[in-house]
Protein backbone atom coordinates (compact mmCIF):
# COMPACT_ATOMS: atom_id res chain seq x y z
CA UNK A 1 0.00 0.00 0.00
CA UNK A 2 1.46 3.41 -0.96
CA UNK A 3 1.96 6.18 1.56
CA UNK A 4 -0.12 9.34 1.63
CA UNK A 5 0.95 12.92 2.26
CA UNK A 6 -1.48 15.79 2.67
CA UNK A 7 -1.75 19.50 3.45
CA UNK A 8 -2.67 19.88 7.13
CA UNK A 9 -4.12 22.92 8.92
CA UNK A 10 -2.00 23.38 12.05
CA UNK A 11 -3.51 26.61 13.35
CA UNK A 12 -4.08 30.22 12.23
CA UNK A 13 -1.58 31.08 9.50
CA UNK A 14 0.08 27.68 9.59
CA UNK A 15 -0.19 24.75 7.17
CA UNK A 16 2.24 21.88 6.65
CA UNK A 17 2.61 18.82 4.43
CA UNK A 18 2.47 15.71 6.61
CA UNK A 19 1.97 11.95 6.30
CA UNK A 20 -1.58 10.73 6.95
CA UNK A 21 -3.30 7.37 6.57
CA UNK A 22 -3.90 5.98 3.11
CA UNK A 23 -7.66 6.17 2.45
CA UNK A 24 -9.86 3.20 3.26
CA UNK A 25 -13.46 2.46 2.42
CA UNK A 26 -14.47 3.37 5.95
CA UNK A 27 -14.71 6.83 7.51
CA UNK A 28 -12.42 6.83 10.55
CA UNK A 29 -12.15 9.16 13.50
CA UNK A 30 -9.96 12.22 13.12
CA UNK A 31 -9.92 16.03 13.26
CA UNK A 32 -13.35 17.42 12.42
CA UNK A 33 -15.04 14.04 11.91
CA UNK A 34 -18.55 14.02 13.28
CA UNK A 35 -18.88 11.13 15.78
CA UNK A 36 -21.98 9.94 13.94
CA UNK A 37 -19.85 9.45 10.81
CA UNK A 38 -17.10 7.41 12.50
CA UNK A 39 -17.14 3.83 11.23
CA UNK A 40 -19.32 4.66 8.26
CA UNK A 41 -18.79 2.01 5.57
CA UNK A 42 -18.12 3.22 2.01
CA UNK A 43 -18.56 0.19 -0.32
CA UNK A 44 -19.92 2.67 -2.88
CA UNK A 45 -16.70 4.71 -2.80
CA UNK A 46 -13.52 5.05 -4.85
CA UNK A 47 -9.96 5.89 -3.90
CA UNK A 48 -8.27 8.34 -6.25
CA UNK A 49 -4.65 8.99 -7.05
CA UNK A 50 -4.83 12.79 -7.00
CA UNK A 51 -3.67 14.42 -10.23
CA UNK A 52 -4.57 18.00 -9.27
CA UNK A 53 -5.97 19.63 -6.14
CA UNK A 54 -6.41 23.38 -5.98
CA UNK A 55 -5.99 25.91 -3.19
CA UNK A 56 -9.31 27.72 -2.73
CA UNK A 57 -10.25 31.00 -1.08
CA UNK A 58 -12.56 28.98 1.16
CA UNK A 59 -9.52 27.07 2.41
CA UNK A 60 -7.83 30.40 3.02
CA UNK A 61 -10.64 31.50 5.36
CA UNK A 62 -9.85 28.49 7.56
CA UNK A 63 -6.10 28.99 7.39
CA UNK A 64 -6.52 32.61 8.49
CA UNK A 65 -8.30 31.34 11.60
CA UNK A 66 -11.63 32.78 10.55
CA UNK A 67 -13.60 29.57 11.13
CA UNK A 68 -13.86 26.96 13.88
CA UNK A 69 -11.72 24.47 11.90
CA UNK A 70 -9.79 22.13 14.23
CA UNK A 71 -6.02 21.76 14.12
CA UNK A 72 -4.98 18.67 12.19
CA UNK A 73 -7.67 18.98 9.51
CA UNK A 74 -6.52 17.69 6.11
CA UNK A 75 -7.47 20.42 3.63
CA UNK A 76 -8.70 20.45 0.05
CA UNK A 77 -12.04 20.13 -1.72
CA UNK A 78 -11.03 20.78 -5.35
CA UNK A 79 -9.94 17.35 -6.58
CA UNK A 80 -9.18 15.81 -9.97
CA UNK A 81 -7.76 12.31 -10.03
CA UNK A 82 -7.26 8.85 -11.48
CA UNK A 83 -9.29 6.01 -9.97
CA UNK A 84 -6.95 3.66 -8.09
CA UNK A 85 -9.48 1.44 -6.31
CA UNK A 86 -13.27 0.99 -6.23
CA UNK A 87 -15.59 -0.45 -3.61
CA UNK A 88 -17.67 -3.55 -4.21
CA UNK A 89 -20.84 -1.56 -4.92
CA UNK A 90 -19.32 0.66 -7.63
CA UNK A 91 -20.71 -0.38 -11.01
CA UNK A 92 -19.81 2.19 -13.67
CA UNK A 93 -16.62 3.93 -12.57
CA UNK A 94 -13.51 1.82 -13.32
CA UNK A 95 -9.91 1.72 -12.13
CA UNK A 96 -7.85 3.95 -14.42
CA UNK A 97 -10.64 6.45 -15.17
CA UNK A 98 -9.63 10.11 -15.01
CA UNK A 99 -12.32 12.03 -13.15
CA UNK A 100 -13.40 15.35 -11.69
CA UNK A 101 -14.77 15.40 -8.15
CA UNK A 102 -17.53 17.91 -7.32
CA UNK A 103 -16.61 19.59 -4.05
CA UNK A 104 -20.13 18.91 -2.78
CA UNK A 105 -20.41 15.41 -1.34
CA UNK A 106 -23.83 14.05 -2.28
CA UNK A 107 -25.60 10.73 -1.86
CA UNK A 108 -27.81 10.86 -4.96
CA UNK A 109 -30.67 9.36 -2.96
CA UNK A 110 -32.21 12.09 -0.77
CA UNK A 111 -34.93 14.50 -1.90
CA UNK A 112 -32.46 17.35 -2.37
CA UNK A 113 -30.11 15.30 -4.55
CA UNK A 114 -33.05 14.10 -6.63
CA UNK A 115 -34.05 17.74 -7.16
CA UNK A 116 -30.49 18.62 -8.22
CA UNK A 117 -29.67 20.44 -4.97
CA UNK A 118 -26.47 18.50 -4.36
CA UNK A 119 -24.98 21.32 -2.26
CA UNK A 120 -27.47 20.50 0.51
CA UNK A 121 -27.50 16.70 0.50
CA UNK A 122 -29.28 15.39 3.59
CA UNK A 123 -27.36 12.13 4.12
CA UNK A 124 -23.64 12.88 4.21
CA UNK A 125 -23.22 15.31 7.11
CA UNK A 126 -24.87 14.75 10.49
CA UNK A 127 -24.31 18.42 11.45
CA UNK A 128 -26.36 20.10 8.74
CA UNK A 129 -27.41 19.72 5.08
CA UNK A 130 -24.45 19.79 2.71
CA UNK A 131 -20.92 18.51 2.87
CA UNK A 132 -17.47 18.96 1.35
CA UNK A 133 -14.01 17.41 1.56
CA UNK A 134 -11.54 18.83 4.07
CA UNK A 135 -13.80 21.57 5.36
CA UNK A 136 -14.97 22.71 8.76
CA UNK A 137 -18.40 21.45 9.95
CA UNK A 138 -18.85 19.41 6.78
CA UNK A 139 -18.95 15.94 8.31
CA UNK A 140 -15.23 15.24 8.50
CA UNK A 141 -14.57 13.80 5.05
CA UNK A 142 -10.79 13.90 4.56
CA UNK A 143 -9.47 16.62 2.26
CA UNK A 144 -7.94 16.04 -1.15
CA UNK A 145 -4.84 18.25 -1.09
CA UNK A 146 -3.08 14.94 -0.81
CA UNK A 147 -1.55 12.12 -2.81
CA UNK A 148 -4.68 9.95 -2.45
CA UNK A 149 -8.30 10.72 -1.56
CA UNK A 150 -11.54 8.87 -0.86
CA UNK A 151 -14.74 9.79 -2.73
CA UNK A 152 -18.05 8.25 -1.53
CA UNK A 153 -20.96 7.40 -3.84
CA UNK A 154 -18.49 7.23 -6.72
CA UNK A 155 -20.96 6.34 -9.49
CA UNK A 156 -23.04 9.38 -8.58
CA UNK A 157 -20.36 11.94 -7.72
CA UNK A 158 -17.56 11.39 -10.21
CA UNK A 159 -17.49 13.02 -13.65
CA UNK A 160 -15.44 10.83 -15.99
CA UNK A 161 -13.49 12.53 -18.76
CA UNK A 162 -14.30 10.75 -22.03
CA UNK A 163 -10.76 10.75 -23.45
CA UNK A 164 -7.98 10.40 -20.90
CA UNK A 165 -5.15 11.63 -23.14
CA UNK A 166 -7.14 14.68 -24.27
CA UNK A 167 -8.06 15.40 -20.66
CA UNK A 168 -4.43 15.32 -19.53
CA UNK A 169 -3.58 17.86 -22.24
CA UNK A 170 -6.26 20.18 -20.82
CA UNK A 171 -5.86 19.26 -17.17
CA UNK A 172 -5.25 22.82 -15.96
CA UNK A 173 -8.65 23.83 -17.33
CA UNK A 174 -10.44 20.65 -16.29
CA UNK A 175 -9.09 20.98 -12.75
CA UNK A 176 -11.35 24.02 -12.38
CA UNK A 177 -14.48 21.87 -12.76
CA UNK A 178 -14.40 20.64 -9.16
CA UNK A 179 -15.38 24.05 -7.78
CA UNK A 180 -14.54 27.50 -9.08
CA UNK A 181 -15.75 27.28 -12.67
CA UNK A 182 -19.17 25.81 -11.76
CA UNK A 183 -19.33 28.13 -8.73
CA UNK A 184 -18.64 31.21 -10.84
CA UNK A 185 -21.06 29.96 -13.49
CA UNK A 186 -23.72 29.38 -10.82
CA UNK A 187 -23.24 32.96 -9.65
CA UNK A 188 -23.73 34.22 -13.20
CA UNK A 189 -26.74 31.99 -13.92
CA UNK A 190 -28.51 32.89 -10.68
CA UNK A 191 -27.83 36.58 -11.34
CA UNK A 192 -29.68 36.20 -14.65
CA UNK A 193 -26.74 36.82 -16.98
CA UNK A 194 -27.68 36.40 -20.63
CA UNK A 195 -27.06 37.77 -24.09
CA UNK A 196 -26.29 41.49 -23.92
CA UNK A 197 -26.24 41.70 -20.12
CA UNK A 198 -24.21 44.22 -18.20
CA UNK A 199 -22.64 42.49 -15.20
CA UNK A 200 -20.93 43.63 -11.99
CA UNK A 201 -18.63 41.08 -10.32
CA UNK A 202 -17.43 41.94 -6.82
CA UNK A 203 -14.06 40.32 -6.28
CA UNK A 204 -11.23 39.47 -8.69
CA UNK A 205 -10.04 36.37 -6.90
CA UNK A 206 -10.33 33.03 -8.71
CA UNK A 207 -14.11 32.69 -8.17
CA UNK A 208 -14.70 36.26 -9.34
CA UNK A 209 -12.57 35.68 -12.44
CA UNK A 210 -14.42 32.41 -13.05
CA UNK A 211 -17.74 34.28 -12.71
CA UNK A 212 -16.53 36.85 -15.24
CA UNK A 213 -15.46 34.05 -17.60
CA UNK A 214 -18.89 32.45 -17.17
CA UNK A 215 -20.64 35.75 -17.85
CA UNK A 216 -18.88 36.06 -21.21
CA UNK A 217 -19.71 32.42 -21.97
CA UNK A 218 -23.37 33.25 -21.28
CA UNK A 219 -23.29 36.20 -23.67
CA UNK A 220 -22.69 39.25 -21.48
CA UNK A 221 -21.98 42.49 -23.32
CA UNK A 222 -19.97 44.13 -20.52
CA UNK A 223 -18.42 42.55 -17.42
CA UNK A 224 -17.16 44.93 -14.72
CA UNK A 225 -14.90 43.37 -12.07
CA UNK A 226 -14.25 45.22 -8.81
CA UNK A 227 -11.44 44.61 -6.32
CA UNK A 228 -8.78 46.26 -4.16
CA UNK A 229 -5.81 44.30 -5.56
CA UNK A 230 -4.27 45.92 -8.63
CA UNK A 231 -2.62 42.68 -9.83
CA UNK A 232 -5.95 40.87 -9.73
CA UNK A 233 -7.64 43.71 -11.63
CA UNK A 234 -4.91 43.44 -14.29
CA UNK A 235 -5.72 39.74 -14.58
CA UNK A 236 -9.40 40.59 -15.14
CA UNK A 237 -8.51 43.08 -17.86
CA UNK A 238 -6.37 40.45 -19.59
CA UNK A 239 -9.48 38.69 -20.93
CA UNK A 240 -11.70 41.68 -21.69
CA UNK A 241 -13.23 42.78 -18.40
CA UNK A 242 -13.72 46.40 -17.39
CA UNK A 243 -12.38 47.00 -13.89
CA UNK A 244 -13.06 49.11 -10.82
CA UNK A 245 -10.63 49.78 -7.99
CA UNK A 246 -13.02 50.16 -5.05
CA UNK A 247 -10.33 51.90 -2.99
CA UNK A 248 -10.85 54.89 -5.28
CA UNK A 249 -14.47 55.52 -4.30
CA UNK A 250 -18.09 54.44 -4.62
CA UNK A 251 -18.45 51.58 -7.15
CA UNK A 252 -21.76 53.03 -8.37
CA UNK A 253 -20.03 56.21 -9.55
CA UNK A 254 -17.38 54.17 -11.35
CA UNK A 255 -20.04 51.96 -12.97
CA UNK A 256 -21.63 55.12 -14.36
CA UNK A 257 -18.29 56.21 -15.82
CA UNK A 258 -18.09 52.92 -17.72
CA UNK A 259 -21.70 52.41 -18.78
CA UNK A 260 -23.17 55.90 -18.75
CA UNK A 261 -25.69 54.74 -16.14
CA UNK A 262 -25.03 53.85 -12.48
CA UNK A 263 -26.59 50.39 -12.59
CA UNK A 264 -26.06 46.99 -14.18
CA UNK A 265 -28.48 44.24 -15.15
CA UNK A 266 -26.88 41.57 -12.96
CA UNK A 267 -24.46 41.42 -10.02
CA UNK A 268 -22.35 38.68 -8.43
CA UNK A 269 -20.80 38.67 -4.95
CA UNK A 270 -17.60 36.64 -5.21
CA UNK A 271 -16.05 38.09 -2.05
CA UNK A 272 -17.95 36.74 0.96
CA UNK A 273 -17.70 37.44 4.66
CA UNK A 274 -14.19 38.92 4.80
CA UNK A 275 -15.23 41.92 2.69
CA UNK A 276 -13.64 45.33 3.13
CA UNK A 277 -15.10 48.78 2.75
CA UNK A 278 -14.75 51.13 -0.21
CA UNK A 279 -12.92 54.41 -0.69
CA UNK A 280 -11.37 55.64 2.57
CA UNK A 281 -12.73 52.49 4.26
CA UNK A 282 -10.91 50.14 1.90
CA UNK A 283 -8.44 48.84 4.47
CA UNK A 284 -11.13 48.18 7.09
CA UNK A 285 -13.16 44.99 7.27
CA UNK A 286 -16.83 45.69 6.59
CA UNK A 287 -18.50 42.29 6.09
CA UNK A 288 -21.82 43.61 4.73
CA UNK A 289 -20.28 46.08 2.27
CA UNK A 290 -20.31 43.87 -0.81
CA UNK A 291 -23.84 42.57 -0.22
CA UNK A 292 -25.12 46.12 0.10
CA UNK A 293 -23.12 47.28 -2.92
CA UNK A 294 -24.41 44.58 -5.25
CA UNK A 295 -27.96 45.54 -4.29
CA UNK A 296 -27.15 49.19 -4.86
CA UNK A 297 -25.66 48.73 -8.34
CA UNK A 298 -28.27 46.27 -9.66
CA UNK A 299 -31.25 47.73 -11.51
CA UNK A 300 -34.77 47.28 -10.16
CA UNK A 301 -36.15 43.87 -11.03
CA UNK A 302 -32.67 42.41 -11.43
CA UNK A 303 -30.98 39.55 -9.62
CA UNK A 304 -27.94 38.98 -7.45
CA UNK A 305 -25.91 35.76 -7.34
CA UNK A 306 -23.95 35.18 -4.13
CA UNK A 307 -21.35 32.41 -4.53
CA UNK A 308 -19.10 34.22 -2.02
CA UNK A 309 -18.82 32.31 1.27
CA UNK A 310 -20.73 33.41 4.38
CA UNK A 311 -20.44 31.45 7.62
CA UNK A 312 -22.36 30.92 10.85
CA UNK A 313 -19.21 30.95 12.99
CA UNK A 314 -16.41 33.50 12.57
CA UNK A 315 -14.20 33.84 15.67
CA UNK A 316 -12.20 36.65 14.04
CA UNK A 317 -15.16 38.86 13.14
CA UNK A 318 -15.12 42.59 13.87
CA UNK A 319 -18.16 42.49 16.18
CA UNK A 320 -20.26 40.03 18.16
CA UNK A 321 -23.08 39.90 15.61
CA UNK A 322 -20.74 39.09 12.75
CA UNK A 323 -19.25 36.23 14.77
CA UNK A 324 -22.51 34.35 14.20
CA UNK A 325 -22.99 35.55 10.61
CA UNK A 326 -25.40 38.39 11.47
CA UNK A 327 -24.62 41.30 9.14
CA UNK A 328 -26.14 44.77 8.67
CA UNK A 329 -27.69 44.10 5.27
CA UNK A 330 -29.96 46.69 3.64
CA UNK A 331 -32.76 44.22 3.01
CA UNK A 332 -35.19 47.11 2.59
CA UNK A 333 -33.21 48.28 -0.45
CA UNK A 334 -33.38 44.83 -2.00
CA UNK A 335 -37.10 44.62 -1.28
CA UNK A 336 -37.78 48.07 -2.73
CA UNK A 337 -35.97 47.13 -5.95
CA UNK A 338 -37.67 43.70 -6.19
CA UNK A 339 -34.30 42.01 -6.42
CA UNK A 340 -33.90 38.23 -6.49
CA UNK A 341 -31.14 36.57 -4.45
CA UNK A 342 -29.46 33.16 -4.58
CA UNK A 343 -26.98 32.03 -1.92
CA UNK A 344 -25.32 28.82 -0.79
CA UNK A 345 -23.00 26.16 -2.16
CA UNK A 346 -23.03 25.75 -5.91
CA UNK A 347 -24.62 22.43 -6.93
CA UNK A 348 -21.60 21.50 -9.05
CA UNK A 349 -23.23 18.56 -10.80
CA UNK A 350 -25.78 20.92 -12.34
CA UNK A 351 -23.07 22.48 -14.50
CA UNK A 352 -19.83 20.46 -14.56
CA UNK A 353 -20.61 18.22 -17.53
CA UNK A 354 -21.62 21.14 -19.75
CA UNK A 355 -18.58 23.17 -18.72
CA UNK A 356 -16.37 20.14 -19.39
CA UNK A 357 -17.71 20.11 -22.94
CA UNK A 358 -17.01 23.83 -23.32
CA UNK A 359 -13.40 23.21 -22.24
CA UNK A 360 -12.84 20.13 -24.39
CA UNK A 361 -14.22 21.92 -27.47
CA UNK A 362 -12.15 25.08 -26.90
CA UNK A 363 -15.07 27.40 -26.08
CA UNK A 364 -13.43 28.79 -22.96
CA UNK A 365 -9.97 29.27 -21.42
CA UNK A 366 -10.70 29.18 -17.74
CA UNK A 367 -7.16 28.20 -16.67
CA UNK A 368 -5.67 31.17 -18.54
CA UNK A 369 -8.28 33.56 -17.16
CA UNK A 370 -7.66 32.60 -13.53
CA UNK A 371 -3.89 32.28 -14.10
CA UNK A 372 -3.71 28.64 -13.04
CA UNK A 373 -0.24 28.04 -11.57
CA UNK A 374 0.97 24.48 -10.95
CA UNK A 375 3.18 23.80 -7.92
CA UNK A 376 4.34 20.58 -6.17
CA UNK A 377 2.52 19.40 -3.07
CA UNK A 378 5.54 20.31 -0.93
CA UNK A 379 5.17 23.97 -1.95
CA UNK A 380 1.59 24.21 -0.67
CA UNK A 381 2.57 26.34 2.39
CA UNK A 382 4.24 28.89 0.11
CA UNK A 383 1.21 28.81 -2.19
CA UNK A 384 -1.11 29.55 0.71
CA UNK A 385 1.10 32.41 1.83
CA UNK A 386 1.32 33.99 -1.63
CA UNK A 387 -2.42 33.57 -2.21
CA UNK A 388 -3.09 35.24 1.14
CA UNK A 389 -0.94 38.18 0.03
CA UNK A 390 -3.24 38.71 -2.98
CA UNK A 391 -1.36 36.90 -5.73
CA UNK A 392 -3.40 36.91 -8.94
CA UNK A 393 -3.06 33.16 -9.34
CA UNK A 394 -5.05 29.98 -8.88
CA UNK A 395 -2.63 27.54 -7.29
CA UNK A 396 -2.92 23.94 -8.51
CA UNK A 397 -1.14 21.29 -6.44
CA UNK A 398 0.47 18.45 -8.43
CA UNK A 399 1.17 15.68 -5.88
CA UNK A 400 2.61 13.13 -8.32
CA UNK A 401 4.25 15.34 -10.97
CA UNK A 402 1.69 14.30 -13.59
CA UNK A 403 0.85 17.74 -14.99
CA UNK A 404 2.93 18.73 -18.01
Amino acid sequence: MPGNRAVIYKGPGDVAVETIDYPSLELKDGPGVNPANVGRQIPHGAILKVVASNICGSDQHMVRGRTTAPSGLALGHEITGEVAEVGRDVEFIKVGDLVSVPFNIACGRCINCKEGKTGVCLNVNPDRPGSAYGYVDMGGWVGGQAEYALVPYADWNLLKFPDKDQALEKIRDLAMLSDIFPTGYHGAVTAGVGTGSTVYVAGAGPVGLAAATAAFLLGAAVVIVADLQKERLEQARSFGCETIDVSEGDPKDQVEQILGVPEVDCAIDAVGFEAHGHGTDAQTERPATVLNTVMDVTRAGGAVGIPGLYVTGDPGAIDEAAKTGSLSIRLGLGWAKSLSFMTGQCPVMRYNRQLMQAILHDRTQIAKNVNATVIPLDEAPQGYNQFDQGAARKYVLDPHGLIK
